[in-house]
This record gives structure tokens, sequence and C-alpha cells, in this order.
């Protein structure tokens, strides 16, 4: 496993933990070559492996864990060079176009960024969520969607500093993939990334699809202090297509769902939709099924 930093923060790591120490002493703590960790480590050309990470932050006695950007595998930039190489070019497996897919796509719309940077050779898609509420969904359902259906791994990255994480996939093919179906890289209001056309053929696809964008973009809350058995779906984003789409895909399937308000958000607020939602669509983030449990309506 390869530890990329923030720019400067290898540097300062090695810098601090050298000391007063000569490069040759230091290097044969790490039991590495001194050119190597002198010219290539230190002047940040390669990156560190997770052992002399890990020995670098035992000897500073610091946790530089927050500035780290990515883990990436060991041969993760042999077929472009060292850290011109940041996307694998591994080809992707037969790709059905499935209920499973239909909800990652969901997800990448709702909490997800596509990057695509040719110059630096960087390919990758990056959800993001909550340091502490997204985790099991990142973790125990977001990283084995995508080793299902990619047949690739997901880079976990925590930000305590900031309450985010990140689940990162490098993966050139995967951005094609991504492009073919119109979702494109940069901003996504800007590019108005929307629901690809496939989704909108089948119930089952747009079930999926619902279920990936209300785990991200979504919240469950109650409708009134006064009445605290009503409920109520919210689903808010700033990209007016990818919103005024996904209120459609609600109508498609028969619900009725409010007017768009303020330009951001709609809600699902008739409690037999509700229960039509959690019985037919469902959580797949577990955030969302704490929250109905802690409201504790009797109604649900």
């Amino acid at each position: 496993m390869r530890i990329k930093l923030d720019k400067g923060k290898q540097r300062e790591l090695i810098l601090e933990a050298k000391g007063n120490k000569t490069w040759k002493e230091i290097s044969k703590i790490l039991r590495i070559n001194e050119q190597y960790l002198y010219r290539e480590l230190m002047n940040e050309k390669r990156l560190m492996s997770d052992r002399i990470y890990n020995q670098l932050c035992n000897l500073v006695n610091k946790d530089f864990d927050r500035f780290i950007l990515e883990k990436l595998d060991d041969n993760w930039g042999r077929s472009k060079g060292g850290l011109n190489s940041l996307g694998s070019t591994k080809q992707l497996p037969e790709i059905k176009l499935d209920e499973k897919l239909a909800e990652f796509v969901g997800a990448v719309l709702g909490d997800g960024h596509l990057e695509s940077n040719k110059k630096k050779g960087v390919y990758h898609i990056r959800i993001a969520g909550d340091l502490i509420k997204d985790k099991d969904y990142h973790i125990n359902h977001l990283k084995n969607l995508v080793r299902e259906i990619f047949n690739l791994n997901s880079v976990e990255i925590k930000r305590p500093e900031t309450n985010e994480r990140f689940l990162d996939i490098y993966s050139k093919k995967l951005i094609e993939f991504f492009v073919s179906m119109g979702i494109k890289p940069g901003n996504k209001i800007k590019n108005q990334s929307t629901i690809p056309v496939w989704i909108w053929k089948t119930n089952e696809f747009i079930k999926s699809c619902l279920k990936g964008l209300i785990d991200t973009d979504g919240s469950i809350f109650r409708m009134s202090n006064k009445n605290p058995n009503l409920i109520r779906i919210n689903f808010t984003n700033h990209n007016s297509t990818l919103l005024n789409d996904t209120r459609k895909l609600f109508l498609v399937l028969g619900f009725n769902p409010s007017k768009i308000i303020n330009n951001r958000q709609f809600y699902i607020s008739r409690q037999e939709e509700i229960k039509k939602y959690l019985k037919n669509i469902g959580f797949s983030n577990k955030k969302h099924r704490n929250r109905l449990n802690i409201i504790k309506s009797p109604v649900f």
C-alpha cells in the first residue's frame, strides 16, 4: 500500500523524523536506501509505503492520517509511471444495466464527483459523506457494489477536521463508462448531469436509482412537533435538471411529491406514500434507518 499525503506533508514528516540524525542514520532505521530516501521520498517524487509511513509517524510520535489523500495499491502507478498515473487502465468486466448499477448511478449523481485530468493522468469517482453517519454506507454497501459491478477496489479517505469521509474509485475505464451514460466529469451543476436514459425504461431501475439518490441527498424527519406521528422524506439538490428528473421518477411510480421549493428541494409527505416508499424502495444507507428508529412513529 502506498500513502499519498497533502502536498509538502511527506517532506515535512521525513524531515521531522530525521531531526539531528544524518541521512545515513535515518535510512538505516527505516531500512531503505539513503539516496532513495533523500532524492525520491523527501522530494516527493515517489509515494511512501505504509510501512515507512507508520515508522515515521512512530518516530515523531504524531498522527499524520488527517493529511492522507489516498491509499493506493503498490502497483498503482506502473502503467503510467510514478506520480503521473492516478487512475487504473484496467479493463472493466461486462457491465449489466441492472438494479445494482442503477442504485450506484443514483449515489454518484447524489454525492459523487467525476474527475478526468488527462494532463495529470487522474481519473476517478469520489463519493462524499459524513465521517460517522455514512461510514456503514460507504464501507459495507458502496464498496461492495463497486466490487460486484466493476470488479474495482475503493479507497476510503477520512477528514476528521471537516467531519468528512470520501470513497474514491480510480479507473479511467470507469470514467469513460459514466461519460457514455451522459454523466460528465467536472462540476455537476454546470454540466447539469442527470439520470441516464436506460434507467427510465423499467420501474425496477427507477426504484433502485431513487434509492441511491435518497440514500445520498435525501433525509427523513418529523413534519411537526405537534404531531410526531407524521414524517416526511426530503430530497435536496442544487442541480435543477437532476432535481426535476428525480421528482419525475417519483411521479412515474405513482407518488405525489410536492412542488420544488426554493429551486433546491421537494418532499414526499403523504403518509401512505411514505409507507409505500419504505416497503417498495427502502434505504441502503443505515443512517436513514437509524433516523427512522429514532423518530419511532407508531404509524410505521
